[in-house]
């Protein structure tokens, strides 16, 4: 079971990869947890802390799918080893700011847009790269491990962000971050692969090749249902970052040390159930699974109205963040498994556009509804939104769902 579980971890370039992410995924959620409480604390204002994430994913929104275009066209190493030098500057130059003192909210949205520009070309990179690194039947086996350190670092990131924080000061959680991205460029010039799918840029009109590639995924069932399945999720069921902390202050009247608990235990959430898909890797696409943690998800935020004591909180974000990663594991496979090769950047953009691009419409969903009625309203809102989008796609659609599913 060891062996079938860390499988893609035997390929030397994917182990560079997966191991330069180990070390600098922890900086980049040290950095995050750091940065949204310092603008809750600057601002006080849900609203203003939702508009972070505005800021940030809005560049997604509007440029990713042009991304996955150009990523198709130009070397994915290289692309990626640009974005990452890149997010480097940022972090140095917060680093800066806050170390003389000079930052303020304005910065934090202009450096959370600049952010946002470079993940816009990254993420479809990174996805469609796994390919290069390993073979088609070791890609589920890659997403899990992949997003694994993702989770891994959710946990270990905001645990250290709260003791950096407490003991040092927020100046240092950027500080790190931006040492931390050493690990990652190191391993992507260690990586050594051929990129023999990349396309000729005078093949086909930019608009014409995107045009191309949201045709295709509404001809096929398997990535038709799949977007459509994850556009809600990731809009409404995905807000954690913009909700934890305004519900850490309002909900549990507690600081700045729990609201990194809790941000911890929503990456405890997320390794668990990225463990849990890592093991059921080797068995495929299970559809049934995926729904089934849409709406869990959905209904443990809608039930998170009642929850205000400290302890079932850490359970309930920890529950959530399993369903989420259960969630986004199985759509991230359907689409790297149903995509053919000559449309993978462009697939991949899309999940990363749906991933991430939805994530203004969200942030500013729950944020406002977090201003107008306060702080109990953040899981709820965005849990029976989910719920009720849901059921009215299955009521419907019912048919042809249901062929979807047991296909």
């Amino acid at each position: 079971m060891i062996k079938s579980t860390f499988s893609a971890l035997q390929y030397r370039n994917f182990c560079f990869f997966w191991s330069g992410q180990c070390v600098s995924l922890m900086g980049t959620w040290m950095q995050r947890t750091a940065l949204i409480w310092m603008a809750y604390s600057m601002t006080n204002s849900p609203f203003l802390v939702g508009l972070i994430g505005v800021c940030q994913f809005v560049p997604m929104f509007l440029f990713t799918l042009f991304a996955g275009v150009i990523v198709e066209r130009h070397n994915k190493r290289k692309i990626i080893l640009i974005t990452q030098f890149l997010s480097m500057i940022q972090s140095i130059i917060l680093t800066l700011l806050t170390y003389f003192g000079a930052v303020n909210y304005v910065h934090i949205l202009i450096l959370s847009t600049f952010l946002g520009i470079i993940q816009t070309f990254d993420m479809p990179a990174r996805q469609s790269f796994l390919h290069e690194m390993v073979p088609k039947d070791s890609i589920m086996n890659a997403v899990s491990l992949n997003s694994a350190v993702v989770n891994l670092a959710k946990i270990v990131g905001p645990a250290v962000s709260g003791i950096v924080m407490v003991s040092m000061g927020l100046v240092y959680c950027f500080l790190l971050n931006s040492l931390s991205f050493f690990a990652v460029l190191i391993g992507l010039l260690l990586i050594n692969v051929k990129s023999n799918n990349i396309k000729n840029i005078k093949d086909k009109n930019l608009i014409q090749e995107i045009k191309e590639g949201i045709v295709y995924i509404k001809n096929d069932e398997y990535l038709r249902f799949d977007t459509i399945f994850m556009a809600i999720i990731c809009t409404f069921a995905m807000n954690m970052q913009v909700i934890v902390p305004v519900f850490t202050k309002e909900v549990l009247h507690m600081g700045g040390d729990v609201y990194t608990h809790l941000m911890s235990a929503t990456g405890v959430g997320a390794l668990f159930g990225d463990v849990f898909m890592s093991v059921r890797s080797k068995n495929g696409i299970k559809k049934s699974l995926f729904v089934f943690s849409m709406f869990m998800t959905s209904f443990v935020q809608a039930v998170m109205w009642f929850v205000s004591n400290y302890y079932i909180a850490l359970l309930c974000v920890a529950i959530i963040s399993f369903y989420n990663l259960a969630f986004m594991n199985m759509g991230n496979s359907i689409f790297q498994l149903k995509s053919k090769k000559e449309y993978k950047g462009r697939v991949m953009s899309v999940y990363a556009f749906l991933n991430q691009g939805s994530t203004p419409i969200g942030n500013f969903y729950a944020g406002s509804v977090m201003e107008r009625f306060g702080g109990i309203w953040g899981f709820p809102s965005c849990g029976l939104i989910s719920i009720v989008l849901l059921l009215l796609l299955f009521i419907f659609n019912k048919e042809t769902i249901n062929k979807w599913l047991y296909d």
